[in-house]
């Protein structure tokens, strides 16, 4: 392995992310970026290459929290810091991994020392670590809630605070926060995206000359990194040194009344909640004025800073995707670029305007417009920065990028032979009807999986219920209950002083419980008897409620379908239920009805997400009317594969879709089978699909229990 960094300047493409962490580096004020984007597609790369960018800082000497010498903390830990001389050091990237604690972030208190010494011991975390530098937090979407909370709430107010067991300790922590995240496996929730300044959205390019680039420029820093690097050093001392320049400009630069106005109308045209927005766009918009090298903000300035400021904060439904009218953006700057006092003369005003519909403005880097990139070349001359952006997406250096494709559904594990008259004719997709709200039903009992908002369980944040002794090492510290313990010893071991005499078997530790996450995995009938338009778009809509109640409860979610031949697992368990809800919008119809390979692939795709993630306890829903068809033992086939799932007590439930006068009642027989709840479409609206999945078999019980829709009076208990 080596240290040496892939250069900056040495990543093709990818002009906004470029331009969106450059201008954090002049600025830290803006608030940081968040990177959404496809895997492979050189996001970590880029930021990791940005730290060798940033200026050196001075620090006092021997200070672990990295305190200027001229404007020193004077609430650092490590003193008040009078007169000591400071030492240059480079800005440091701190890098979070995915399976933080609270106390590795926040930094830990030694409670043993403080227990039986009398003193205050304290580690710094990590966000000590990164002041003054670079916070990067790699997918950052698979942080638990309060994790993310933290980091927030530190980036926002410059400071970190720990308070446990009757210490506090508070220390500066100021750094460029950057996040990266791939939008398939999950949503941040609207409140902590609107903490990230910036939002960036890339994609790997699709131009085949930019790709080979890509690659050659990756092959060449793996055979010779050093080499690589020097090859590209010239070009990052220039880009450095811009930045410093940048950096010495911002205090210069005047947002003027009209460009303020602009960034408001722009704000409230979009409908963004709060205004963080309007501040985090005049930021941004300073920070181009001084990145291009001027000292008044123009209006593309205000343009690119609506682009990269506000997608991620428009008022919108969970399912659609981030994203800002062009037409609207532009109509809403040409609208209040004129003084909010007109002259009687409007010819002399169109005269005295500075700027024709025509005109071009100088960009960031002093060229046009649309030059949002900080080097020059392209990737045919090897130039450093890759040139102007590639309107079809950017590229990737780090790994080689590929267009994702949906791969071929698999054979179903059993697949029922066509028997019978020609299979029904295949209709086209139907959309879903509204969403509606489903109140919060939890599944009883106390689960160990993923931090969510939905069951209980018992999880690193929430409220503390009781106290055990530590497995391993000791994190979160029951002061009562150790006194408690320890207390009834003091005699026979002789205690002297303040300090009490303590022993490992005295310590307990804290057990809280908080709400975890769950796995809702959908069965969806999709053959012929189900093709009815109206019953279709009932089925679509209580599904894609569903859907809204996973994503606001942070469950996974995963979609099965059967029709025709077999069945297909539309979507794998994920955690981002905008795809699942762009999947079923695209559901088509039509042919027999495979129920049973449904439920065997069910059955399978549990057992597998059991392996994945043990802790995490699932809920089926199957949706369907109970017929089965493609041989003439179907039905039987399903009452086997049914009978394989409720072996291993599931939470189910069964939503029959049977319509007409004459009803079969095979979805309750199937219900039955299952050891699960079952309820009409006529039911649905009416009490909640959620209220229908709520009861549980108790953990410990054995054999198959039968689970039914919760009565109006446990709804209301819950």
């Amino acid at each position: 392995m080596t240290d040496v960094r892939y250069p900056f300047t040495a990543i093709v493409g990818m002009a906004d992310l470029r331009l969106g962490l450059l201008l954090n580096a002049v600025s830290p004020a803006v608030g940081g970026v968040l990177v959404r984007g496809e895997k492979g597609t050189a996001k970590s790369t880029m930021v990791r290459a940005l730290a060798g960018l940033l200026p050196s800082i001075s620090t006092v000497e021997g200070c672990r929290f990295a305190c200027d010498p001229a404007a020193p903390d004077p609430q650092c830990p490590d003193g008040a810091h009078e007169g000591p001389a400071g030492t240059d050091r480079a800005a440091r990237l701190v890098e979070l991994p995915v399976g933080v604690t609270e106390d590795r972030i926040v930094g830990s208190l030694d409670l043993e020392r403080a227990l039986t010494e009398g003193v205050k011991a304290y580690e710094p975390g990590l966000l000590a670590k990164a002041h003054r530098g670079v916070l990067y937090i790699d997918e950052v979407n698979l942080l638990q809630d309060h994790v993310v909370d933290l980091l927030l709430d530190a980036a926002a107010m410059g400071r970190s605070y720990v308070e446990r067991e009757g210490v506090s300790v508070r220390h500066a922590a100021r750094f460029l926060l950057v996040g990266t995240m791939n939008p398939e496996e999950g949503e941040l929730r609207p409140q902590l995206l609107d903490r990230f300044g910036l939002t960036v959205e890339i994609a790997a390019t699709r131009e085949p000359r930019e790709r080979a680039e890509v690659v050659r420029r990756r092959l060449a820093y793996d055979a010779d990194p050093a080499a690589f690097a020097d090859r590209f050093a010239g070009e990052e001392r220039t880009l450095a040194e811009r930045i410093t320049a940048a950096r010495a400009l911002l205090p210069e630069v005047a947002l003027t009344d009209t460009a303020l106005r602009q960034i408001t109308a722009v704000c409230a045209a979009f409908e963004v909640d709060g205004l963080r927005a309007d501040i985090v766009m005049a930021r941004t918009a300073v920070a181009l004025a001084a990145w291009a090298g001027r000292t008044e903000v123009l209006e593309e300035d205000v343009r690119k800073a609506a682009r990269l400021a506000l997608p991620h904060r428009r008022r919108r439904n969970p399912f659609d995707a981030p994203g800002l009218d062009e037409e609207k953006l532009d109509r809403t700057l040409e609208e209040h670029a004129e003084p909010e006092e007109q002259p009687e003369d409007t010819g002399a005003q169109e005269a005295s305007e500075g700027r024709g519909p025509d005109e071009e403005q100088p960009g960031p880097d002093g060229g046009g417009p649309d030059d949002d990139g900080p080097g020059d070349g392209g990737p045919d001359d090897g130039g450093p920065g890759g040139g102007a952006p590639d309107p079809a997406g950017p590229a990737a250096p780090t790994e080689f990028a590929a267009t994702d494709t949906a791969p071929a559904p698999d054979a179903p594990e059993t697949d029922v032979p066509a028997q019978g008259p020609r299979p029904a004719r295949e209709s086209a997709p139907v959309a879903a009807g509204e969403p509606y709200r489903t109140k919060l039903f939890k599944v009883p009992g106390t689960g160990k999986g993923a931090q969510g908002r939905r069951s209980p369980a018992e999880t690193d944040g929430g409220h503390t219920i009781r106290a055990r002794r530590p497995a391993g090492q000791l994190t979160r510290l029951h002061l009562a209950a150790t006194l408690q313990a320890a207390a009834p010893h003091q005699h026979v071991r002789g205690r002297t002083g303040r300090a009490l005499e303590l022993r490992r078997d005295d310590f307990r530790e804290q057990v809280r419980q908080g709400r975890e996450s769950n796995l809702v995995l959908f069965v969806v009938d999709a053959s012929g008897s189900m093709a009815a338009r109206q019953r279709m778009t009932a089925v679509k809509g209580a599904v894609l409620s569903l859907l809204m109640d996973a994503y606001q409860r942070r469950d996974k979610v995963g979609l099965i379908t059967f029709r025709g031949a077999g069945a297909e697992l539309a979507l794998p368990p994920t955690s981002s239920v905008e795809v699942g809800a762009a999947r079923l919008e695209s559901l088509p119809t039509g042919g027999r009805t495979p129920l049973a390979a449904g439920l065997l692939r069910a059955h399978e795709t549990l057992r597998v997400e059991r392996m994945r993630d043990p802790h995490r306890r699932p809920l089926l829903v199957v949706v369907t009317d109970g017929r089965a068809t493609g041989g003439r033992d179907a039905l039987a086939d399903a009452g086997r594969a049914a009978g394989l799932l409720a072996a291993q007590g599931l939470a189910s439930v069964v939503l029959d879709c049977e319509s007409g006068p004459v009803r079969l009642g095979l979805a309750r027989r199937l219900a039955g089978q299952l050891g699960a709840s079952a309820v009409t479409l006529d039911e649905l609206r009416a009490e909640g699909v959620a209220a229908l999945v709520h009861a549980h078999r108790p953990a410990g019980s054995t054999g198959t229990a039968t689970r039914t829709a919760t009565s109006t009076a446990d709804r209301k208990a819950a």
